[in-house]
């Protein structure tokens, strides 16, 4: 990968991961709620599911999922589902005070995977990644020691920011009924990025 394609597909990838999507409200929602350490196991999972969606892009394993629209569809609903779910149950604890519980970390961790790994924004985003930037005529082995770890890294500066930003509404003294209306709004983003997901279409491979 020539240093110019290496500078496009770092501006890509910075403005695939800061989007605010499920990935970002699960972040700040962990960051409000956890003491911090322990929020960025979240994170951790965010990398898992980067790393693998970069390999079995490069094994052109999700050009395959999406060759295949039923399978795409039912994995769609699915995804769309855990979310609007995820939402309504933030919305209907909102008003319960945060405990200082301790929430397994397994937990956490599995939580934050199933979030990324279900977002159809990432199998479109690694689609895309792989169909425009990837070079034909390179040995597919030889453009992920570029490709990997600076998509990794972006990823885990982007995603460590929204935690971040969640420990420090989390910490403010900003009021019970501020943090009520901070943790409805994530609640809506969930229910939002559901109803969107189960609308969406399926990405198309470049011709």
């Amino acid at each position: 990968m020539s240093f110019e394609g290496w500078t496009i597909f770092a501006l890509f990838w910075v403005v695939f991961v800061t989007t605010p999507g499920p990935n970002a409200v699960n972040c700040i929602t962990n960051g409000m709620n956890l003491p911090f350490a322990r929020a960025m196991i979240g994170v951790l999972a965010i990398l898992t599911q980067a790393s693998l969606f970069l390999i079995l892009s490069a094994l052109g394993v999700t050009a395959l999922i999406v060759a295949s629209p039923t399978g795409f569809f039912v994995a769609k609903l699915a995804g769309a589902g855990f979310l609007i779910w995820l939402g309504i149950r933030g919305w209907m604890r909102a008003t319960i005070p945060v405990q200082a519980e301790e929430r397994p970390a397994r937990h956490i961790y599995l939580h934050a995977l199933a979030i990324a790994v279900i977002n159809p924004k990432s199998v479109a985003g690694y689609l895309a990644a792989f169909s425009q930037f990837v070079q034909p005529d390179v040995p597919i082995m030889q453009q992920m020691w570029v490709i990997m770890p600076t998509a990794l890294i972006i990823t885990a500066l982007s995603y460590t920011g929204f935690t971040t930003l969640g420990a420090v509404l989390g910490r403010a003294a900003l009021g019970a009924v501020f943090n009520v209306w901070v943790r409805r709004v994530m609640a809506v983003c969930f229910i939002i990025y559901g109803a969107l997901l189960g609308a969406s279409a399926t990405p198309q491979t470049r011709g």
